[in-house]
């Protein structure tokens, strides 16, 4: 580099720096004002500027540059100080090479961590300074973006951040995440024709004021959450009827308060008391009163699962009779109990038994979210005792039947294609026509953001990049946490 653009006078060690001296070459320089090329030198300029470390050890170069007289009468620039492109930028003190390494150290790891990191090869600077020299390059709003928020403290502040819904380039990142706030940054920079989002009805909202042609497309991946959160409340609602199949645990703690809770609601109800004033008089929330209202009684949520034969089994009630007698007897007396009577297994296998629930009898685990889940997965990937026990749901509940019929059938919609909000139409009068309240509501927010939903099932645009841009936003919060503010943080997150 300085070969080409400078010429190298002398090279001095001194000790701790080493000492370059160079000059600029007296071919002709454009005048910046007329373009006009001259090489008469009105006068010299010494600039002292350092470079990438040697050794090392720093690298000072002493520069003498010209001052040029513009040969062009009238020219707004009488005279000029000749730039060295690709070396050293005006007003620099630190060559391109050196800058753009900082540059790279200060990306990662912010402006403290960058600054303890640049004095192990010998380039000492500032904080202030290791994150100056990163601006921020201009960027045209794309034609297709990603609107998402991000929480700066969760539950209190939160922030939003818009990029490249195609590419996953960050484009701007906002204070907050209110209307106001996105519909005048979207005025502002106009340009953008589809706008992918999540369910925000605020974001919604925004982007009908500012772009009302812009194509709003709502994001496949919400509209699936929505429908488990959906899925597991309406299994929750039913527990009464699919955890029948096998008996409940008698005396367990958590069972003990379902019944306790659904005999008070209910009791109450009986009364003529409304939902919310069971929920003030018990201290509960309003949703946990509903749910228990909708149980026709007051059965357990779990059903047991089908153990495999171990090497314990044949000792079962032998343990069941010690543990009855004193239960804090420890495991490895029964150990010792069980070989005298024939054991040949491991310790391992005899504490895993009673921590599983066997030595007491059947557990129940099988909880509604468990049930959810079976449901919500592909049959495809279920195991063949999962198979067995959702065919077990499904016979012991209609309405079990009903529900995997849906998911299944709006599975079907999340590829996008021609059609497909056609086929939405159909299956939202086929989900309004079962006994399913939790999927009516589902419903009624499809209904409520109709044509986003149309979009998104039709259209290849999604946020999925912009939730991965959130991702790699957290990681950036957690190394500046309790070190920066919210200007910093979108200085970092735009950088390239």
């Amino acid at each position: 580099m300085f070969s080409d653009l400078l010429v190298v006078e002398d090279v001095a060690d001194g000790g701790d720096v080493v000492v370059v001296t160079a000059r600029t070459r007296e071919d002709g320089v454009p005048c910046p004002v007329c373009g006009t090329p001259t090489a008469k030198v009105h006068g010299y300029h010494g600039r002292t500027v350092a470079d990438a470390p040697v050794d090392g050890r720093p690298v000072v170069v002493h520069l003498r540059v010209r001052r040029l007289v513009c040969p062009v009468p009238g020219c707004r620039r009488q005279t000029f100080r000749e730039q060295i492109p690709g070396l050293l930028e005006r007003h620099q003190r630190r060559t391109v090479r050196l800058t753009d390494q900082m540059s790279q150290v200060a990306r990662e790891s912010c402006g403290r961590a960058a600054a303890r990191l640049a004095g192990l090869p010998a380039v000492p600077v500032s904080r202030s300074t290791a994150l100056r020299r990163l601006p921020v390059p201009a960027s045209p709003v794309p034609r297709v973006i990603g609107v998402d928020d991000f929480a700066l403290r969760r539950r209190h502040r939160y922030a939003t951040i818009i990029t490249d819904a195609r590419t996953g380039r960050r484009v701007a990142v906002l204070p907050d995440r209110e209307a106001a706030t996105l519909e005048s940054w979207l005025r502002e920079h106009p340009g953008a024709e589809v706008v992918c989002r999540d369910g925000s009805a605020t974001y919604a909202e925004a982007v009908r004021r500012a772009l009302p042609d812009a194509v709003q497309v709502s994001d496949r991946w919400h509209l699936w959450r929505t429908l488990c959160e959906k899925v597991q409340l309406e299994i929750r609602a039913h527990a009464g009827c699919w955890a029948t199949i096998n008996p409940p645990r008698p005396g367990g703690v958590r069972e003990q308060t379902t019944r306790d809770r659904w005999n008070k609601i209910h009791d109450l109800l009986g009364q003529g008391v409304g939902l919310l004033g069971c929920s003030r008089r018990l201290g509960l929330a309003l949703n946990t009163v509903k749910r228990y209202a909708r149980m026709p009684g007051p059965q357990a949520l779990r059903i047991a699962p089908a153990y495999r034969p171990t090497l314990v089994d044949p000792y079962r009630d032998h343990l069941r009779e010690r543990r009855r007698a004193d239960p804090a007897i420890p495991v490895t007396q029964l150990l010792r109990e069980i070989r005298e009577l024939g054991y040949t297994g491991s310790a391992n296998l005899l504490v895993r038994y009673p921590n599983q629930g066997r030595a007491e009898g059947d557990r129940p685990v099988t909880t509604p979210r468990h049930a959810s889940r079976l449901l919500l997965t592909n049959p495809e990937n279920l195991r063949p005792k999962e198979t067995t026990l959702l065919e077990k749901i499904a016979t012991a509940c209609p309405e079990m039947t009903q529900l995997a019929d849906l998911i299944r059938g709006f599975i079907a919609l999340l590829k996008p294609a021609e059609g497909n909000d056609v086929k939405l139409a159909e299956w939202i009068t086929v989900a309004r026509a079962v006994v399913l309240p939790q999927l009516h509501g589902f419903t009624n927010g499809l209904e409520i953001d109709r044509a986003a939903v149309d979009a998104g099932l039709t259209l290849p645009y999604h946020n999925g990049r912009t939730e991965g841009v959130n991702t790699r936003t957290k990681r950036i919060m957690r190394q500046m946490h309790g070190r920066a503010g919210f200007d910093l943080l979108r200085h970092r997150i735009l950088l390239p």
